[in-house]
């Protein structure tokens, strides 16, 4: 079997999963090349496990100070180079396409009669799951940005909704590398917020805080911050021994720093429709502390506030990778029961999770009702 993965590389969570489910088909018999787009080749790193992989100019997201930029993202996206890319991407050798809200696989699958299957957070957008600021535009973008014959929707709660489980980043970390306040430090990763404002917030307190960012060019000290480049293995490290983490409304990193239990305290990135519902969702099942803008109240009073313990996520990557070398695209049922049926909440948030039930009318926590849907 010879599959074509196409990821969105605007952001480093599709980027993440794309390791893990490597690793995942790594144990089949399959021939996997994967693509990206959506930031320069340059600025790809850590990418060896995709081996010889391409890169294309693809579509992204142009933001300032925390804001969608909609005037520099339409100059900023070249349209004739991606439909140039969509007619010259020679799919017709693969299988399947796979693609993580990758728009240029996924439309040169549906040009070229290939099956395509999406496996991402986006997907799980066109079942009923929470959603907050959604215009007419957000649901266009969801719906034909990278459009695919099946899709996997990922999230935190099923909803009683056909999605599944996060796929988690389950790589080792070396736990001898760690500075003397590594478990009491928070780690920070806000790379849409500008440097200056970030370290501005984070100078007002003595806490220590480990802040990664794409203006950082080598790690540097300045008071109570460590400065550090974007790197996988040194973020993955930092994730693994801090105390918390302040981030924006992504799925990827919340996921992980929810399997680890690590508290979070997010700022949603404004005007992108995919992280205001997900900062939404998380607080309302009381699974993080949200803020709206970098405010340094709302930093003291998470500080102050415990964790509410980890999420126990099963092995998500390694039942998507034995389904999709099965071949059996539309079996799904079984797939949805027995990933949920694995997942253990904390019994800190199951009172949350029980409320929101309540309140939308429309779940329930309770496996039996679950089984019964997916049926």
């Amino acid at each position: 079997m010879k599959l074509l993965y196409g990821v969105q590389g605007t952001g480093n969570g599709h980027i993440s999963r794309a390791r893990a489910m490597a690793r995942a088909l790594a144990g089949y018999d399959v021939e996997v090349d994967f693509v990206f787009s959506g930031r320069p080749a340059e600025r790809y790193f850590d990418m060896s496990p995709f081996g010889d992989y391409r890169t294309f100019t693809g579509m992204s997201f142009v933001s300032r100070d925390g804001k969608i930029d909609m005037l520099a993202t339409a100059r900023h996206n070249r349209f004739t180079q991606l439909r140039r890319d969509i007619r010259q991407l020679d799919v017709s050798g693969y299988d399947k396409v796979i693609s993580d809200f990758e728009p240029i696989s996924a439309w040169a699958a549906r040009r070229q009669g290939v099956p395509s299957v999406a496996i991402s957070h986006q997907a799980a957008f066109s079942h009923a799951v929470p959603k907050h600021g959604e215009t007419l535009i957000n649901r266009i973008i969801m719906r034909y940005f990278a459009p695919t014959d099946y899709a996997i929707g990922l999230h935190w709660y099923h909803f009683n909704q056909p999605i599944l489980p996060p796929i988690i980043d389950s790589t080792p970390v070396d736990k001898t590398v760690a500075s003397p306040d590594s478990e009491r430090a928070v780690l920070v990763y806000l790379p849409f917020e500008s440097l200056s404002a970030v370290s501005e917030l984070l100078l007002r307190f003595s806490q220590p805080f480990i802040c990664f960012h794409p203006e950082v060019n080598a790690p540097y000290q300045r008071e109570n911050l460590t400065l550090m480049p974007l790197g996988k293995e040194s973020f993955h490290t930092a994730l693994h021994q801090c105390q918390g983490v302040i981030a924006n409304g992504g799925f990827e990193l919340p996921s992980e720093a929810l399997s680890l239990g690590k508290k979070l305290l997010l700022k949603p990135l404004s005007g992108q429709f995919e992280q205001l519902s997900n900062v939404a969702t998380l607080s309302q099942l009381g699974l993080a502390h949200s803020m709206d803008s970098l405010n340094a109240s709302a930093v003291r009073e998470w500080l102050q506030a415990p964790a509410v313990g980890a999420i126990g996520y099963p092995d998500v990557a390694q039942a998507l990778a034995e389904w999709l070398v099965k071949g059996e695209l539309s079996q799904t049922r079984s797939l949805f029961h027995h990933l949920w049926a694995q997942v253990d909440y904390p019994e800190t948030v199951e009172e949350s999770i029980l409320d929101f039930n309540r309140s939308s009318m429309r779940m329930d926590l309770h496996p039996l009702r679950l089984q019964r849907l997916i049926r």
